[in-house]
């Protein structure tokens, strides 16, 4: 019997995993209703494209189908899946042929000694003037102007919260590399958030 996402609360991932790989093509639906937002969001923010974000969702979901037998369960089916979309997203920017931005696997400085900024900050803070929602969507239009160097990495990083280690495998990059960008990527989005608020108050990434 399937187990529904509702009905207690906590998700036995590994329970459906398992019914799914015996067959259990409810069991896997139950998967991608947990976690399709999750890989749309992740796909939207490296992609910056709604249409090939859907793409990379259908396309994480049949892969993951077909594979299901090469799982081994030596990380969480999450984070495998996130390995997928993550994998299909920066295909679909390498076929990009209009994308000026800095290839993902190009060189790059790791330095951080120059990466001191002042920081406005805003008065009265965000929260008492937004609600959350629209503080999520005023962050995801910023996170979308990000170059894909930086906004893959904030992505797996800040919102699907994976580890530095998780975040450097995945993109093929050094773990200095992945810290440095992740910066770079926070404070890009620091500055274009003081501009946008155009006040002082606290900040932003406190209420997050």
């Amino acid at each position: 019997m399937i187990q529904r996402v509702g009905q207690t609360s906590e998700f036995d991932e590994a329970g459906l995993v398992a019914q799914a790989q015996q067959g259990g093509v409810e069991a896997f639906t139950e998967l991608v209703t947990r976690y399709e937002g999750n890989i749309y969001r992740l796909a939207r923010h490296i992609t910056q494209s709604p249409e090939d974000a859907e793409d990379v969702l259908q396309e994480t979901f049949l892969k993951a189908y077909e594979h299901l037998v090469d799982f081994q369960g030596n990380s969480k089916f999450y984070t495998w899946l996130v390995r997928i979309a993550v994998n299909q997203s920066l295909m679909k920017l390498r076929k990009r042929k209009s994308d000026a931005s800095v290839s993902l696997d190009d060189p790059y400085d790791t330095g951080e000694e120059n990466l001191t900024r002042e920081i406005a900050v805003w008065e009265p803070n965000p929260e008492q003037t937004y609600s959350r929602e629209e503080i999520r969507a005023i962050l995801d239009k910023a996170v979308e102007t990000l170059p894909p160097t930086f906004r893959a990495v904030f992505a797996l990083r800040d919102i699907e919260e994976l580890s530095t280690e998780e975040t450097a495998a995945m993109l093929n990059l050094s773990i200095p590399a992945v810290k440095s960008r992740l910066l770079r990527a926070r404070l890009r989005l620091r500055e274009k958030l003081t501009r946008y608020f155009k006040r002082k108050g606290d900040d932003f990434f406190g209420y997050m």
